[in-house]
């Protein structure tokens, strides 16, 4: 069963820097990790793999020091990575981005094959939600978003199925999809491992696959903030709120203050 896991890294904090010009964030000198929910999707490859044997690839478009994020799910037990880095796909909209990994999903699939793709439901950074399913329709791919659990997988049937269960408002449901498919995963579905000294070390000398855009061969007009229909027009901290008001004293005398409040705001 191959596996593909698409990753992010994402700063390591809530204080977030804007660009003024681009409307894009300031990544440089700020600490960066694996997008949290990214952890649990290359946890649920790596099982998957261990059970049904095959192979797990992680891959993440970003900067050159995206590669410890790579080497972090190396560490973890993927079998291999491919970085996504070139100039050209910087400020990508979740539209271009999307475009940008499933033309590497294709790559991959013309080399080796791929069953299935698993994202983290969202990104820390950006919670929009969107690059999975983006990735799934620009392949034209069956898709589960909110996955909390894989409940059987038959690759011996034809067509090859897996049946999960996603997170609905009112619930969950259970659905039956055909492979190759797309899932998003949230953090009910595992609890993640820690890299083992043997990993780490693995992953220290591990070779990262690098791939440009001349690997990939995207139009111009498809990636980056030109190809991105996205525009953001402006970036800001909501103001804090100020504190509220305490209401003292006796109950009565405190719901009738209340009310007499609320009849000057209105």
């Amino acid at each position: 069963m191959n596996i593909v896991v698409c990753i992010k890294q994402v700063p390591d904090t809530t204080e977030v820097k804007v660009n003024p010009e681009t409307n894009t964030l300031i990544r440089e000198g700020v600490d960066a990790i694996v997008n949290p929910f990214d952890t649990y999707a290359i946890e649920e490859a790596v099982r998957l793999r261990d059970k049904f044997g095959g192979k797990v690839t992680v891959m993440t478009m970003g900067p050159p020091q995206a590669e410890a994020a790579l080497r972090q799910a190396l560490s973890v037990g993927a079998d291999s990575a491919i970085l996504i880095s070139d100039r050209a796909f910087a400020g990508s909209d979740t539209w271009s981005t999307s475009l940008i990994l499933s033309k590497a999903l294709e790559k991959i699939k013309e080399a080796e094959g791929v069953d299935l793709v698993i994202c983290g439901k969202q990104a820390s950074d950006g919670d929009t939600a969107q690059v999975g399913p983006g990735i799934a329709t620009h392949l034209d791919l069956p898709q589960a978003t909110y996955v909390r659990r894989i409940d059987t997988v038959h690759l011996d049937s034809s067509p090859k199925i897996i049946v999960v269960e996603r997170l609905v408002e009112e619930g969950y449901e259970m659905i039956e999809v055909q492979l190759p498919a797309l899932i998003t995963v949230v953090k009910e579905i595992n609890e993640p491992r820690m890299p083992s000294l043997r990993g780490k070390m693995k992953a220290r000398s591990a070779e990262i696959v690098v791939w440009k855009n001349s690997d990939l061969a995207i139009k111009e007009n498809e990636i980056g903030l030109e190809g991105s229909p996205t525009q953001v027009v402006k970036i800001f901290s909501p103001p804090k709120k100020e504190g509220g008001k305490v209401f003292q004293g006796e109950p009565e005398d405190a719901v009738d203050e209340l009310v007499e409040e609320i009849k000057d705001i209105l």
